[in-house]
């Protein structure tokens, strides 16, 4: 297997760079009125060398595209093996543009039910759920606090959950990157103190210490989430879910294993916290075992590895649909 990726992977991972010298445009072409920031080129530039590199490629069998770009989706038919996508996101229109020139032989899966959906007036997708590590995300002795994690940002709502948790009469610690500043002083500082506390962006082995001595896991999410990995993490370590009901997450939390809010409103999360908190711990990581590991993941996608590699290119997929 080869793995292409951006600069600055882990270089234990072996990538190959997406593209080992940087992008440098001419005055001319970055004074056009209608420029694209470099950034964005820099990533256009990168995909589409990729892309031309695998067309003339004989090495692989199968493209597995983990990538939000369109240019993999879009330039499909130039290379000779075909192509498998994983839809991560809801429907984007530079991504819902490319499906029309997807390759007839190209396979779609997405991150869940609520993801494919998303799709379906675009492609129809299988439905294979992320997975997570158990061994990394082991099992903790849970506490008394709530927890939250993930990106500082509006449409997740970490605000939401410090005022849940408050009403549910629980304390609540927060980690994960400020990607939104005036989101943050204007939301989120005014509400922390004693029983909120913000630890800030946290490595991965404390992040898991951390989850693993909560109560519950809070995913206060106002967008619908197009799978939830903050909850099958927290599951993993034996931590229940409270959650809004939205996107995949109606698909990973359980009766079992957390409890979704009844609306989406602070007194119904607050509940769902407290129902959720009831959960037995052991029960909850069983749930995570079985059905959101990396094991069970790799065995699904390596089943369509071999049907695309065995199947005629005729019925390996229908076309998307146009």
């Amino acid at each position: 297997m080869t793995l292409f990726a951006a600069g600055g992977s882990d270089p234990a991972l072996g990538a190959q760079m997406l593209l080992p010298e940087r992008l440098e445009l001419t005055d001319a072409a970055r004074s056009d009125v209608g420029a694209m920031p470099v950034d964005w080129m820099q990533q256009h530039h990168a995909y589409l060398g990729l892309m031309m590199h695998l067309a003339q490629s004989e090495d692989f069998d199968v493209i597995h595209n983990n990538s939000l770009h369109h240019l993999p989706v879009a330039l499909s038919s130039m290379v000779p093996m075909p192509v498998l996508t994983t839809l991560h996101t809801p429907p984007t229109p530079w991504l819902e543009s490319a499906m029309r020139y997807a390759s007839p032989a190209s396979v779609f899966t997405a991150v869940s039910s609520a993801t494919a959906k998303a799709w379906e007036n675009s492609v129809d997708a299988s439905v294979i759920p992320n997975g997570i590590d158990t061994d990394v995300w082991h099992a903790g002795p849970g506490g008394n606090e709530c927890v939250w994690t993930g990106r500082l940002v509006q449409e997740k709502a970490p605000h939401l959950a410090i005022d849940a948790a408050r009403a549910a009469g629980r304390s609540i610690t927060l980690a994960g990157p400020i990607m939104d500043r005036t989101y943050f002083e204007k939301e989120i500082e005014p509400r922390l103190g004693d029983d909120a506390v913000y630890l800030g962006h946290l490595r991965h082995a404390e992040l898991v210490e951390l989850v693993g001595s909560a109560a519950v896991a809070v995913v206060s999410s106002q967008w619908d989430e197009p799978y939830g990995l903050v909850a099958a993490e927290a599951m993993s370590c034996g931590t229940p879910v409270a959650a809004f009901p939205r996107g995949g997450l109606v698909e990973i939390v359980t009766p079992a294993s957390g409890a979704l809010a009844t609306e989406n409103t602070v007194p119904a999360l607050a509940a769902a916290i407290t129902q959720a908190a009831r959960c037995d711990r052991r029960a909850v990581r069983e749930r995570a075992e079985g059905n959101l590991s990396l094991d069970r993941m790799v065995t699904r996608y390596e089943e369509v590895y071999a049907q695309m590699t065995e199947a005629p290119a005729s019925v390996r997929q229908t076309s998307p649909a146009q």
